[in-house]
């Protein structure tokens, strides 16, 4: 089977995808019917394809796609690319290859690292077991309700900080927890999944939950004059977050039901609690506070709280060069991979020359709201929440003062719309650094997310665009 599989995949698929990449690649730029667009920006959409499919279809897995889309992007778009590939008219705006490479050191790549090495701490002193108790004490033994109750604490988390700083904490937590469910069940990779799900769609909740949150926030107050109170946001918002994760709690436990009728956590009592323990056990709670308290308060952000850790941990001893063979390189590569794709469409202008062929003015109103929220759950699959929110926010905000949204919604349906639908985007391992964290685990396949990711998306954006359109701000 698994050499029918290899066949297929790499004797077919791959040619394939390949051709139909050399064919965009290559064809004259007039054919796509876009205005203005340059080779370097159709070369862009060529290895969007390629890697785009790649990554669907795990052709070869989702770290080796996203090296080899760098590594393309780097030779084909960047001003370090091979220099017959320079020539010719209409070439277009070049990224600069350092650009590139600086996603293996971004401070995604950093959050990720410091999320990695509490866990891998954490499971080094018997941490994780102990945390793991307390935090799932509420909730039982029984294995639905241990997933409701991670469900809701990640949603918690994230309404108040990071959804990737969240994720990271939350792998330390139940990491445990999955190792002590049967192997041969399907129980382990609904909690896996909990982690970005509870932490993509809490991230709603608040004004300060996601970024694109406050970005929408902020475009209705400066552009449009509509200013949206943080209590008002919360009443609306969170009853939509709580339906949302009741909704995928009933679908994990469908695709992914539980073998085990309940969950066992013991504590090894011969491990003592030595000065390892109490140092690792201090700066959990040491970074989780700085993770939860805003960062203008402190002036750090999550990215930089995620570095303490492994300056504490290499200082102290407790984490030696054979603990780095512990973190999970192959998802850092995957997620550096993402991370160079979102920066050629951005820098390279793609992604709003694509934008801009979407003739939002002309649209009836109900079409512009329903177009807005597609557009933007698409794009956020494979850009960051973040910088499809700042891609669409300015013509969504200029489209809202053109047309008349007010049976709908009002320009507050649109815009707050947009960020619900950016945020609910999480098909892929790539599409959002919960997602790639649920992915280290190894026990989560690219179709397990997907099936996942288009059900929730599709149901948050229903249920999304009714709450806005319907009760309204």
């Amino acid at each position: 089977m698994k050499n029918s599989k290899f066949s297929v995949k790499h004797c077919v698929i791959l040619p394939l995808l390949l051709l139909v990449s050399i064919v965009l690649f290559a064809m004259p730029t007039e054919w796509f019917g876009i205005q203005e667009l340059t080779v370097v920006q159709q070369r862009t959409i060529a290895l969007f394809v390629f890697a785009a499919c790649m990554w669907i279809l795990e052709v070869v897995p989702a770290w080796a796609t996203s090296i080899i889309t760098m590594v393309l992007l780097i030779f084909t778009v960047s001003n370090g690319q091979f220099a017959f590939l320079r020539s010719g008219e209409n070439l277009g705006t070049l990224v600069s290859y350092k650009d590139f490479m600086a996603q293996f050191a971004s401070p995604t790549i950093m959050l990720f690292m410091g999320g990695f090495v509490l866990a891998i701490a954490a499971t080094k002193v018997g941490l994780d077991v102990v945390l793991a108790k307390v935090l799932l004490a509420p909730f039982g033994k029984n294995p639905k309700t241990v997933l409701l109750g991670i469900l809701l604490v990640v949603a918690v988390f994230s309404m108040f900080m990071s959804n990737t700083a969240t994720a990271a904490m939350m792998l330390a937590f139940l990491a445990p927890v999955l190792k002590n469910l049967p192997a041969d069940g399907k129980g382990r990779i609904g909690l896996a999944l909990a982690i970005p799900i509870g932490a993509n769609i809490g991230g709603i909740g608040t004004p300060i939950g996601t970024p694109p949150n406050v970005i929408a926030l902020g475009y209705l107050k400066e552009n449009l004059g509509i200013e949206i109170g943080f209590g008002d946001w919360c009443i609306r918002m969170v009853p939509f977050v709580i339906v949302m994760l009741l909704i995928a709690w009933f679908f994990l436990l469908l695709f992914f039901p539980f073998k085990a009728k309940e969950i066992k956590l013991e504590i090894n009592a011969d491990r003592k609690k030595d000065f390892h323990f109490w140092v690792v056990a201090a700066t959990f709670v040491i970074t989780i506070v700085l993770w939860l308290i805003p960062e203008k308060v402190t002036g750090l952000n999550s990215n930089e709280v995620a570095l303490i850790p492994f300056a504490i941990f290499v200082a102290t001893g407790v984490f030696s060069k054979n603990d780095f063979k512990e973190i999970n390189w192959d998802v850092l590569w995957m997620v550096a991979g993402g991370l160079a794709l979102g920066t050629a469409l951005m820098k390279t202008g793609l992604a709003k020359v694509l934008v801009d062929t979407i003739p939002f003015a002309t649209m009836p109103a109900l079409v512009v709201i329903i177009v807005s929220g597609i557009v933007g759950y698409a794009i956020a699959n494979f850009l960051s929440h973040t910088s499809a929110a700042n891609l669409l926010l300015p013509i969504l905000a200029t489209v809202a003062t053109a047309v008349d949204l007010g049976a709908f919604g009002g320009s507050a349906a649109l815009l707050i719309g947009l960020a619900i639908s950016t945020s609910v985007a999480m098909i892929l391992p790539i599409s959002t650094p919960p997602n790639a964290i649920a992915s280290s685990t190894g026990l989560v396949e690219t179709k397990d997310m997907a099936k996942m990711g288009v059900i929730m998306g599709l149901v948050g954006l229903v249920i999304g665009y009714a709450v806005l359109i319907l009760v309204g701000f």
